[in-house]
């Protein structure tokens, strides 16, 4: 829900799609640190996002942007590292001990890896209707696959880097706590579904809206 903001305030303007994990990211951040924003809606199925005004803020042609006061961020990743540089001072979701920081790195590299191949693949396509194509077929086996890993990278801790969340569990969460709606069951994850059940409990948490689950044989 976008707040309301007082009549003085300049809200920070967020350009995203409702279905993005990439775009729930940065709306759970902005709302983690109580940021004034307003939602302006993309429609990523009639092509907003390759027209000329919108390449203004992102050559790329992808959401999310934001524009912070005439300062664009694009990128989902970076965006939340720009939010806690400048709004979180003084908090933990971007640590700076190097093995922390290096595992935070290393957890943003898997989102647009491992996640990004596997979950975020297999729901996209069946969010499009290519639920059982080849490609849909190998992102839902390389999700179970990461899934697996998973487990064991995570076992022992509340969160991907220790006992503290950090933008890596923001950046995670999405595509992760909604892979069965690309087909994923994550009834043999129990610690992965745990830690999804932590990250909903952070303050300020956001939901990013459902899809339907489809039926995979």
């Amino acid at each position: 829900m976008t707040p309301d903001f007082p009549a003085n305030a300049a809200p920070i303007k967020f350009y995203r799609h409702p279905l993005s994990g990439h775009c729930h990211r940065v709306e759970m951040m902005l709302s983690i640190l109580d940021l004034l924003y307003e939602l302006i809606e993309v429609d990523l199925l009639k092509g907003a996002h390759k027209a000329p005004e919108f390449l203004e803020l992102n050559l790329l042609g992808q959401v999310p942007v934001i524009d912070d006061n005439g300062t664009l961020v694009a990128d989902s990743n970076a965006i939340l590292v720009y939010l806690v540089q400048a709004y979180g001072a003084g908090t933990d979701w971007l640590p700076t001990a190097p093995k922390s920081a290096a595992e935070v790195q290393r957890w943003l590299s898997l989102t647009v890896s491992h996640v990004a191949t596997g979950p975020s693949r297999a729901r996209w396509r069946t969010l499009i209707g290519a639920g059982d194509t080849a490609e849909a077929i190998a992102a839902r086996e390389a999700s179970h696959t990461f899934l697996g890993l998973m487990e064991g990278m995570i076992a022992g801790r509340d969160f991907l880097v220790g006992d503290s969340s950090t933008i890596a569990d923001v950046a995670a969460y999405a595509y992760i706590a909604h892979a069965p709606e690309g087909g994923v069951n994550l009834a043999d994850y129990p610690l992965v579904r745990a830690w999804i059940d932590r990250v909903q409990g952070v303050k300020g948490f956001v939901p990013m809206q459902a899809s339907p689950i489809p039926e995979i044989a």
